[in-house]
């Protein structure tokens, strides 16, 4: 009886010794782990300064100064599928409408998110992302006053330069109150 009451105790302490390693790879795992950087994490706060300032610029009508950050190779996208391609292109299509179509514009409710995409988890581009939504109070020149919001998601180029653009917006209430077909 002693021999099987000390098998038994010899059984219990090697299993017990064999968990408390198991335990230690575990927490040795999960602690490497943390140390990979996740798919996607908060960028830096002067993303936000930087959209701030662009969004001044627009609004106060300065599209010199603020097509200025774009990438020469740059791309404005809507969420309906057009695209303008190019800094030149971009510079000329919104100067265009800023100063022949916009009578008045201003921004409100801002909602402000910077993200670095560390490993894409579909077609976006790796790097920073600088995601905005905002409420919109726009006068034409044609005296009809829109209200609406939009999302803006920006991606930003090595050199800080926003080399996409993408603005989620409705433009079928646009085209009405600017009468364009």
């Amino acid at each position: 009886m002693r021999k099987i009451l000390l098998g038994t105790i010899c059984i219990m302490l090697l299993a017990a010794c064999k968990n408390e390693s198991e335990k230690d790879s575990k927490t040795a795992i999960a602690a490497e782990s943390t140390q990979t950087r996740p798919p996607v994490e908060f960028a830096d706060q002067k993303y936000i300064d930087m959209g701030k300032k662009a969004l001044e610029q627009f609004e106060s009508g300065d599209i010199d100064t603020w097509a200025s950050r774009f990438a020469d190779n740059a791309i404005f996208r809507w969420s309906s599928g057009d695209s303008l391609a190019g800094k030149e292109a971009i510079a000329k299509y919104w100067k265009e409408r800023r100063m022949n179509v916009i009578d008045s514009l201003r921004f409100s409710n801002e909602i402000w998110l910077p993200v670095s995409v560390n490993q894409p988890q579909g077609p976006e581009a790796k790097g920073v992302w600088l995601l905005n939504w905002y409420q919109v109070n726009v006068t034409f020149k044609n005296k009809q006053k829109l209200q609406f919001w939009t999302h803006i998601d920006i991606h930003y180029n090595n050199e800080n330069l926003v080399d996409e653009m993408i603005q989620y917006i409705d433009r079928a209430p646009i085209n009405a109150a600017i009468g364009k077909k």
